[in-house]
């Protein structure tokens, strides 16, 4: 139930409007968003570059309607490859199709990606196109397999485990040799489309997870939920697959206690940076998937208020 109306809030322009001008809620949020700037997000990459933990930076935004603020955002992403280039740093990002302007035209929506990975493929980098909610899925994957050859070496999508069509999709990408990132997927989607019960979610996860790791290309595994991490690294040594073959992927500031230990354990991990004005349903979408720090939120917040009054 909390789950529900945490994703239905993420929905909530006027919330969105409210909480983005008081500094008690950004003062939460700035756990899991770097900033609303392009040097917040350089900077969050380089702090983590210090931790020998690499990124993947995410401008926050989605559902763009207009031609003007899909070509701003599409130049952000520019701006942001050059920075991360020029302080030596991985370039790294992943984008949504609809901040992109899928919604407006898919041909408008493709031209802006596909300059963005022509522009990550000048510095050997690599775009993630994201994966949205479930009307998206098909249009998404669409969109990647009609990019150029030269594109696609640059370029992977996101499969999301709580769709019961992911194993299907997961097969077709493994015989494309396309770069998957695995997550368990944070909208609010129809029981027919996806899986209702979090075991079943996560039972797909580690089924996905499998295939992936035992004839994926360099499959991103994206999760903090440690039983299905410790899995991960069982079945990687139960059949001989390296370290150097696959990554973990979290979340900024989200069990930042275990992506240490990973690295330390000699496991290649990767943080996803998100920075922007729009980060009211992102953050949204993070407390739905672990509600216990809805409890986080309001135990800071009150602190906060006491010291204030």
């Amino acid at each position: 139930m909390l789950r529900h109306g945490l994703l239905w809030l993420s929905e909530r322009q006027g919330i969105a409007n409210f909480l983005r001008t008081n500094p008690l809620a950004w003062k939460f949020a700035s756990r899991f968003v770097a900033g609303e700037e392009v040097d917040d997000a350089v900077s969050a990459a380089l702090a983590l570059r210090g931790a020998d933990i690499t990124a993947t930076v995410d401008l926050l935004g989605e559902s763009v309607a207009d031609t003007a603020d899909a070509g701003g955002a599409r130049d952000q992403y520019l701006t942001l490859l050059d920075q991360l280039a020029a302080k030596g740093l991985e370039v790294n990002v992943s984008v949504k199709p609809t901040q992109m302007g899928l919604d407006i035209d898919a041909s408008l929506c493709a031209a802006n990606i596909g300059t963005i990975i022509d522009k990550a493929a000048e510095f050997s980098g690599f775009v993630r196109i994201d994966m949205e909610s479930s009307e998206y899925t098909q249009r998404t994957l669409d969109l990647y397999r009609e990019l150029g050859g030269s594109q696609r070496s640059h370029a992977g999508v996101v499969i999301q485990s709580a769709l019961r069509r992911s194993a299907g999709d997961v097969e077709d990408l493994l015989a494309a040799g396309t770069r998957v990132r695995l997550c368990k997927g944070a909208y609010l989607e129809p029981p027919d489309v996806a899986f209702p019960a979090k075991a079943d979610v996560d039972a797909n996860f580690v089924a996905l997870m499998e295939r992936l790791l035992l004839e994926g290309n360099y499959p991103a595994i994206a999760t903090h939920d440690e039983r299905i991490i410790t899995h991960a690294q069982r079945f990687a040594d139960q059949h001989q697959i390296a370290p150097e073959r696959f990554e973990f992927q979290m979340l900024y500031g989200v069990r930042r206690d275990v992506q240490q230990q990973l690295r330390t354990s000699g496991a290649r991990v990767r943080v996803y940076i998100p920075f922007g004005r729009y980060w009211y349903p992102y953050l949204m979408r993070r407390l739905a998937e672990r509600p216990s720090n809805v409890a986080f939120m309001v135990a800071n917040l009150f602190r906060e208020s006491v010291k204030r009054s």
